[in-house]
């Protein structure tokens, strides 16, 4: 027994393999990296549509799934129950003729071999097509499943975002656009949206960053003009803030201390080239990330596998007159782009992420100039991550002051600035600047 020929290039199939292996802990974008092999070019954005789709509606997909099964399926079944909520999100969200997405769906359970599976799948995506209002209606009925989001999850940005936890909600869900960082060493935005025009890619400029433009329709970067010579990178206009922020000047020392895959290091280069950059990190595989966009952009810095909580080696001896400490976080500010993060991060993990920023501020400080700036960043919108992390390290380190972000774009917290999803075209960031006395 086992899988039908054609079986490994049908995206259903792949679909619901991917998902399944996404329920066990693993990434969308990981898992998309190696399993899209068999797959035609064509396919390959269907697949990608599926598994993203799946992923960002799955709490409300699951909902609906239980409604319509007697007994649950079996937790070994992960692959069947990937394609029943595989089926109902076409059903409900996409563009596929409704007797399409049951009859694929279906063959796809009979390439898989799962026999026992087809009649059941047939005739569950069938009753939800009859009863798709009342189902959907059912589904808005309870937060959880109204929005997608795990109990926790929208516990807590309530909690943090009391006027406006709605409206992240809400943006969680919507496709990301896609953003791009004009390289202005090379050319002003203005020339490079001519660019785009004339290569039929319409685009808009974000009037907050003076690098970031959105382009109409998401292409592929091999489409963009000048992308493999370094014009363009691919970047949300919130992390474009980095740079801006940063104000690095000729001859500086930069320190950028947790910098895969390393698009804010190349924004920092294109800045201001006349510095000296040391990008450091503590994953050695995502640091060849690293290396890969400096050459495209061609630039060059100090790339170094290090530990930012446990300063060791050549790099650790020096002082820098900026730090950019963008520290691992719980990502809640970048879901709409990474969906899978709902089901992947946790309740406990935000007090050990709390910990380990901690940690990295305290022991990277010491490294900053006196007269220095160092950038505390973050992709979260949880307080115990950002204002109150800085707050409480202000408290204990005499030294240090904040140096108040002055701007138009975002939220002003009791220390820094927060960007939200979806408002003015930017994913959820939060930054504080602070200063060495």
């Amino acid at each position: 027994m086992g899988m039908k020929p054609g079986a490994k290039s049908n995206p259903r199939v792949v679909a619901a393999q991917l998902l399944r292996q996404l329920a066990n802990g693993r990434s969308i974008s990981d898992l998309l990296e190696q399993g899209l092999g068999n797959i035609t070019a064509r396919d390959r954005g269907l697949v990608k549509e599926f598994c993203f789709g799946v992923a960002r509606w799955r709490p409300r997909l699951e909902a609906i799934a239980s409604k319509l099964m007697s007994k649950p399926i079996k937790a070994k079944e992960g692959e069947v129950q990937a394609l029943i909520l595989l089926g109902i999100y076409q059903l409900a969200y996409m563009r596929v003729a409704p007797h399409a997405a049951v009859a694929e769906t279906v063959e796809a359970a009979r390439l898989l071999d799962k026999r026992w599976a087809v009649g059941l799948i047939n005739a569950l995506l069938r009753r939800f097509q009859r009863e798709r209002e009342a189902l959907l209606s059912m589904a808005d009925a309870d937060p959880v499943s109204r929005y997608a989001m795990p109990g926790w999850l929208l516990k807590r940005i309530r909690t943090d975002w009391p006027e406006q936890w709605e409206s992240i909600l809400q943006a969680y869900n919507q496709h990301p656009p896609m953003t791009l960082r004009v390289n202005l060493s090379l050319q002003s935005r203005a020339d490079y949206l001519a660019l785009l025009a004339a290569s039929g890619i319409q685009a808009t400029p974000v009037d907050a960053v003076a690098s970031a433009v959105i382009l109409e329709q998401p292409v592929d970067v091999d489409q963009l003009p000048g992308f493999s010579s370094g014009a363009v990178s691919v970047q949300d206009a919130g992390a474009q803030l980095a740079a801006v922020l940063l104000e690095s000047q000729p001859g500086m020392q930069v320190l950028d201390a947790c910098a895969a895959p390393g698009g804010k290091s190349g924004h920092i280069l294109e800045s201001t080239p006349e510095i000296q950059l040391t990008a450091l990190d503590l994953d050695e595989a995502r640091l060849a990330r690293v290396h890969e966009n400096l050459r495209r952009l061609n630039q060059s810095a100090a790339v170094v596998l290090g530990d930012a909580a446990n300063p060791q080696g050549e790099w650790a001896s020096r002082q820098y007159d900026r730090i950019l400490l963008d520290v691992p976080c719980s990502a809640t500010g970048v879901i709409r782009r990474h969906p899978d993060i709902k089901l992947l991060r946790r309740s406990e993990d935000i007090a050990k992420l709390a910990k380990t920023q901690g940690e990295i501020l305290r022991a990277i400080w010491p490294m900053l100039k006196p007269g220095g700036r160092l950038l505390y960043a973050t992709c979260s919108l949880f307080s115990q991550e950002n204002e109150a992390q800085v707050q409480a390290f202000l408290g204990i380190q005499a030294d240090a002051r904040e140096r108040v972000i002055e701007a138009k774009w975002g939220h002003p917290r009791s220390v820094g600035r927060q960007t939200l999803p979806g408002e003015a075209s930017m994913d959820g960031f939060y930054y504080a600047c602070l200063e060495r006395m």
